[in-house]
This record gives C-alpha cells, structure tokens and sequence, in this order.
C-alpha cells in the first residue's frame, strides 16, 4: 500500500523526537552527534529519526568532508501548511462568530441590568 505524502509527514512529525530533532534544525545546519547530544538515546537510534524525517523530505544530510550536515527543509512543511489553512480558516470564522455572541449577549445582559436599576430605584423624598 502506498502512503501519500501528506500522511508521511504527519507520520513523520508525530513523533516528540522528531519534532524536537526539526525545531533544534531551524536554528541551523548541524551534525548528527550534535542533534544527538539532548537526548537520552543513541546516535543509531538519532540517525533512525534522521531517516524518517528524510524520507518524508523534512530534512536532508550533506556531505562535506568527514562532517555530515543535517538541514531542515522548510518548502517540505508547505503541504502540510496548507493543508492545515483549511482548518485555521473554519476556526478562525467560527471564534469569531462567538466573539459577536458573547458581545451581543454581554451588551444585552448589561442593559437588562441598568434597566432593572432604573426601575428598582426607591422614589426620592422631598
């Protein structure tokens, strides 16, 4: 069965390492021992994330010299930007009716009770 791109990214981002692993690479490029260095776990078991995270085309390794830089790909997290937009949008319009809501009714409770002030009001002596 073959997995669209979408659902491995999600896949791939589901994970806290992993998640942990991309936003250290958005501060930049850095070695795999140095991503490893937070975590209590080994550099196979880091490399593992590594490669879940290449393979939904989050991030790439290079080559130069002995040094193996690992980079985030930010152009990868478009579709899942997108994808998510959809859902923001949907949400946004719903708050924002619920915003109208409660101002309607808060407006509305407030001028019940300046009427219910007025009419409450003991008569004044002379």
């Amino acid at each position: 069965m073959q997995t669209d791109h979408l659902s491995t990214k999600f896949a791939a981002l589901a994970d806290p390492t992993r998640r942990a692993i991309l936003a250290r690479l958005v501060k930049g490029e850095t070695s795999v021992t140095e991503l490893a260095e937070p975590f209590a776990m080994s550099l196979p078991a880091v490399s593992k994330h590594l490669k879940v995270l290449e393979h939904a085309g989050l991030v790439t390794r290079g080559r130069a010299a002995q040094w193996r830089p690992c980079k985030i790909e930010p152009a990868a997290l478009k579709d899942v930007d997108d994808w998510l937009e959809t859902y923001r949008r949907f949400w946004s319009l719903r708050l924002d009716r619920l915003e109208e809501f409660l101002a309607k009714d808060a407006s509305a409770a407030h001028s019940k009770q300046r009427k219910g002030l007025k009419t409450k009001r003991a008569p004044r002596k002379k």
